[in-house]
């Protein structure tokens, strides 16, 4: 009974183990199976969880995998950005308050979103944003003791308050401008363009189209190659400095570099084209970009206005002074004030005229400024889209788009943009294009032109008077007319065809006021001038000039039917096209250098400018042009010179010819970036 009463276990404690195939050893050994089994898996997992070091790598990546798709998503779907970061139907108030700041911010930096009325913004289109490609922040790696969320908290109440200095920013920078008058023709008569279309049409060819105009053999592609460049606008008006600078920009990058924009001031039409040519542009000009531009080969600044930028980025970054190349586009003596402390402390200044840099130099030595290095003189060029159009060899040439074949279509442009000015073969079309403020002297080019057309009609008005008295003349009696009427009918025929050769005569005053002999032209038909004037809605035009201008024009009505407008443009192919004459007529000390008095030649314009500035060293006189003092004293002679090229079609068609000449020979891309290498030697790093 006792027997009985133990358990196998207990008399297996007892015991030897039981023979193989007894029912007790099947039991036994049937119960320790399952456990062998759990043991081993159960240590798998043991083992798995004591390499944490796997672990947490493996937990890492899925992190990282998640980091990279959300941001992926926030930064390409930015339309449904709002509904992504909704979390249970509810959107939380911090991220509505950030992503309102950014939309905010979005349309601030797209002027052309804002109306203004006076100082205060009547309409803003919160609903449109702009997709600007960004230089991203660099900012350091963040420390360890912060949290994700923590980073992520400071991120955005950093970038939310920035954002609304900046937009504050842009409101005072608009507030700045003068209220602008309305682009209609109720305000100015006869508004036309742009014509980029047409030219599109026309032409069968867009600047869209280019695929990178870079000589692949240059000095210029090869020291460029793989380097990094800082590019400084001082604003983004459609004017010869910022456009220079962006196309260098563009040049930069078809050879291979990269390019970063630092743009001092949005105000202006071109952040849409720098846009179109994918350029960087930096988010801000403080902390940001002094940390680009501390990473770059090269830092070109496109303005005397830039001081204060390199004074700022000088003092964040002492050494920053020896990779600064100071590209002068200014000419007058309160530019060099404003950029006089940071004169010496530039690795290089470049200059576009010969007398601009003698201006800079003398003023140096009465500031007692001794500069690191001696100044380089990098002149502008004719852009290889405006000399494909006028018919010059360029890199965009194909053998199906020959320059005789382009020349051939820039007459059929010619003629289609005339037909929409309303102008005729005898029609004589003046133009001249810049920002329309007192230094550009229009209003001085108004009573030049109201001038030339009083006297071009002096003939007829003469021949009239004349013809109505001889036929009162014809009512008296044959015997009752005197021998002195008969000479003062012979004196007064005289002098009526001594003014007309006054008029024809193919002798004009030169600039000194002597008259000089020029070509012994045929006097043709007679034809009618034409005035065009651009370019309106440029933001640095001075409203309060344009207002006296139109004033002028309003008592002046023979000249106002002769005057059309334009608007402001980098589209401009097709009003060099049509046009017959160019005017620049720069006061003061006169054009730094001219960018569109080469381009005008380069379409076989003659051209009319101030015997001052650059536009003296450009324009030769009486071979590619006219000149003519500044000022009041020179609306005289620009009305006889306006005059004789109005009555003498062959001599404008050969002025025209030897200026084509002189831009293919000096003023073309390849021999300004020629000149731009010696700037990258001295000044980019090794």
């Amino acid at each position: 009974m006792e027997d009985l009463r133990l358990s196998p276990l207990r008399l297996g404690s007892f015991k030897s183990s039981p023979p193989r195939g007894s029912p007790t050893f099947r039991r036994v050994h049937s119960g320790r199976t399952p456990r062998r089994e759990v043991k081993a898996n159960g240590g798998a997992l043991q083992w798995f969880r004591s390499n944490r070091l796997l672990y947490w790598l493996l937990l890492i990546t899925l992190w990282t995998y998640l980091g990279f798709y959300v941001q992926s998503r926030w930064a390409h779907v930015d339309d449904n950005k709002v509904e992504f970061l909704r979390f249970g139907g509810k959107l939380r108030e911090d991220v509505l308050h950030v992503e309102q700041n950014k939309r905010v911010d979005s349309v601030a930096d797209k002027t052309t979103h804002l109306v203004v009325d006076g100082t205060n913004v009547v309409h803003v289109d919160v609903n449109k944003r702009m997709h600007v490609s960004l230089a991203k922040k660099e900012d350091g790696t963040p420390r360890r003791s912060l949290s994700a969320r923590r980073r992520r908290r400071r991120k955005a109440g950093r970038s939310s308050r920035s954002k609304t200095q900046k937009v504050r920013k842009v409101v005072e920078d608009l507030d700045e401008q003068d209220p602008e008058l309305p682009k209609t023709n109720v305000t100015y008569g006869k508004l036309f363009g742009p014509f980029g279309s047409l030219e599109d049409k026309i032409l069968e060819w867009s600047p869209q189209k280019r695929s990178g105009t870079c000589d692949r053999k240059s000095d210029f592609k090869r020291l460029v190659w793989s380097r990094r460049f800082v590019l400084l606008f001082h604003e983004l008006s459609m004017t010869g400095a910022p456009i220079s600078m962006m196309e260098l920009a563009s040049e930069l990058m078809s050879c291979g570099a990269t390019v970063y924009a630092v743009v001092l001031s949005r105000r202006g039409g071109l952040l849409q084209e720098l846009i179109r040519r994918r350029i960087k542009v930096v988010e801000d000009k403080g902390e940001l970009s002094f940390k680009t531009a501390m990473k770059a080969d090269l830092v070109v600044a496109g303005s005397a206005v830039c001081a204060t930028w390199i004074d700022q980025y000088m003092d964040h970054f002492p050494a920053g002074g020896s990779q600064i190349a100071w590209w002068v586009m200014e000419n007058r003596r309160e530019y060099f004030d404003r950029a006089k402390p940071v004169l010496d402390r530039v690795k290089l200044l470049i200059f576009l005229s010969e007398v601009q840099s003698k201006q800079w130099l003398t003023w140096c030595e009465e500031e007692h400024i001794k500069l690191r290095s001696q100044p380089v003189i990098v002149s502008l060029s004719v852009n290889d889209e405006l000399a494909f159009v006028a018919g010059i060899s360029s890199s965009l040439n194909t053998p199906t788009l020959t320059t005789e074949m382009m020349k051939a279509k820039r007459q059929a442009l010619r003629e289609s943009v005339r037909k929409e000015f309303g102008l005729t073969d005898k029609d004589m079309l003046v133009m001249s294009l810049s920002s329309i403020n007192p230094t550009k002297g229009q209003l001085l080019l108004l009573e030049s032109a109201a001038l030339a057309l009083e006297r071009a009609n002096e003939p007829e008005q003469v021949a009239k008077g004349t013809q109505s008295k001889i036929k009162n003349l014809n009512g008296i009696k044959k015997e009752k007319i005197s021998l002195s009427v008969r000479h003062r009918l012979r004196g007064s025929a005289r002098k009526m065809k001594i003014k007309s050769r006054v008029v024809d005569n193919p002798s004009v005053l030169s600039a000194t006021g002597k008259r000089k002999l020029l070509f012994s032209a045929n006097v043709t038909q007679k034809q009618d001038l034409k005035l065009l004037l651009g370019s309106v809605g440029s933001k640095s035009n001075k409203v309060a000039y344009v207002k006296e201008m139109l004033n002028f024009l309003s008592k002046n009505g023979n000249l106002s039917n002769s005057v059309v407008w334009t608007l402001a443009t980098t589209r401009v192919a097709s009003l060099y096209s049509a046009a017959d004459v160019y005017v620049t007529n720069s006061q003061g000390i006169g054009e730094t250098f001219g960018r569109v008095t080469i381009e005008a030649m380069a379409y076989g314009l003659p051209v009319l400018g101030t015997d001052a500035g650059g536009t003296k060293e450009i324009v030769e006189h009486n071979v590619t042009g006219l000149l003519h003092p500044v000022g009041r004293l020179g609306n005289k002679v620009l009305a006889q010179n306006l005059l004789f090229l109005l009555r003498n079609p062959s001599t404008r068609l050969q002025l025209g010819s030897e200026g084509r000449k002189k831009v293919e020979k000096m003023y073309m891309k390849q021999h300004m970036y020629k000149r731009f290498v010696d700037v990258l030697v001295k000044c980019m790093r090794p």
